[in-house]
């Protein structure tokens, strides 16, 4: 199966995508504070029940402190009740976790534990044994050029017949299903290798990052949630962030609805859900705001160090999950809006929630959105996903959220 991604999904005017983006004015560090209220209502409007975003802006960096955020949220957190969404609502954020693990992981190479072009065998000779172990190593893991395959279609057979699946019931069968991390990496270890280790393009995989939290644990004697509780999401002053303990979400929260491109109609609810089956690789749970403080904090060298970063920014293709290409580091994006600069993140994606977390490069400018929708765009006559107007109405938000066009007056 391929899970559609976020980031090209939602992103597809930019260049990090298929198309273009026309180029924006000279970015501002202004906040056009009502056209990013019109924009989030927008996303409502095209038929997502909730979205909450949080954008800052600093003439000195975001990292620095100083500078305007602007926080607002439309819609419904639960569609049965109208209970509404709030700004600060904690969300799945999927596949963002992968930065948390990669900073973890960096930490380490710091240490002098793990070399990034070390064999993954020296570490793990029974998850990655023989002549494969000895190929791949930690860094074409980090980047997705390992070519080891996805574990997903395998753990939710009945979504292989991607892009339409033919059921959702997988996803019910896992709900309360507590998976265990090797269970999951040997069924992308036992699946046809998408390509050669090391390979100049390289295809993204949830196993990759599975198997970094078992290098985790296996370096530093715990937990890798606890682990990167301890050393990412503490160190960086995170109060609404942590891997959850059970199958509910702690704190205020929405439902998230999962349409799976038609098949679930109306879109079923899938907040309560047991995330082993994602664990180093997507199951973190946060907020807009911590998120835009994490990618702050890493991208101004406070969680790793310089050298580190650079390694973390080195950037090859990708072959995303959707089939698109884009340009991936050790556990970041790289994406480049022309007139707006560079921008560094993640998007992640779970049942039923989305999340994008993007910061320019100079620090002076951040986007964290969250919905409470996903896959939501109906096959046509071939069995491809047709573009939808929620999508058109996501990158509005995200192009108002990343290129200021009317800078605020001086208080």
């Amino acid at each position: 199966m391929k899970i559609r991604t976020a980031l090209c999904a939602t992103l597809a005017v930019l260049t990090a995508c298929a198309g273009t983006l026309a180029a924006a004015p000279t970015p501002s560090t202004g906040l056009d504070r009502a056209a990013l209220r019109s924009a989030v209502e927008g996303v409502r409007q095209a038929g997502v029940p909730g979205v909450y975003a949080e954008v800052r802006a600093s003439g000195d960096g975001v990292a620095a402190g100083a500078g305007r955020t602007w926080s607002g949220a439309s819609g419904v957190a639960d569609l049965g009740t109208g209970r509404p969404v709030r700004p600060d609502m904690r969300h799945r954020v999927g596949s963002i976790t992968k930065t948390f693990t990669a900073v973890a992981v960096m930490q380490q190479v710091e240490q002098g534990r793990i070399r990034l072009d070390a064999p993954i065998g020296d570490h793990l000779p029974l998850l990655v044994p023989g002549e494969r172990g000895k190929k791949i190593t930690v860094r074409m893991l980090l980047n997705n050029s390992s070519g080891i395959p996805d574990y997903i279609p395998y753990a939710f057979p009945s979504l292989q017949t991607f892009p339409s699946p033919a059921s959702a019931q997988s996803l019910d069968d896992n709900r309360f299903r507590t998976f265990r991390p090797a269970e999951l990496i040997a069924l992308g270890l036992a699946a046809p290798p998408t390509g050669e280790p090391g390979a100049a393009t390289g295809v993204y995989s949830n196993t990759n990052y599975l198997l970094l939290g078992q290098l985790l644990e296996r370096t530093t004697g715990t937990a890798a949630e606890v682990y990167i509780t301890r050393h990412v999401i503490e160190r960086a002053g995170l109060r609404n962030t942590e891997f959850p303990s059970g199958t509910r979400i702690d704190g205020p929260h929405s439902r998230m609805y999962e349409s799976l491109y038609g098949v679930l109609d109306p879109p079923r609810d899938y907040s309560v859900y047991d995330m082993s089956w994602t664990g180093t690789g997507a199951a973190l749970v946060s907020t807009m705001e911590d998120l835009n403080r994490f990618y702050a904090k890493l991208l101004d060298g406070r969680l790793v160090n310089r050298r580190s970063l650079t390694e973390m920014q080195r950037t090859i293709p990708v072959r995303a999950l959707d089939g698109s290409t884009i340009q991936y580091g050790l556990g970041l994006h790289k994406v480049t809006v022309p007139g707006c600069g560079t921008f560094w993140g993640h998007d992640g994606t779970v049942w039923g929630a989305r999340t994008m977390s993007l910061t320019r490069a100079d620090g002076k400018r951040q986007m964290s959105v969250g919905i409470n929708l996903e896959r939501w765009n109906r096959p046509d006559s071939s069995g491809r996903p047709q573009h939808h107007p929620i999508d058109d109405a996501l990158s509005a938000l995200y192009r108002t959220a990343m290129c200021a066009t009317t800078p605020e007056p001086a208080p």
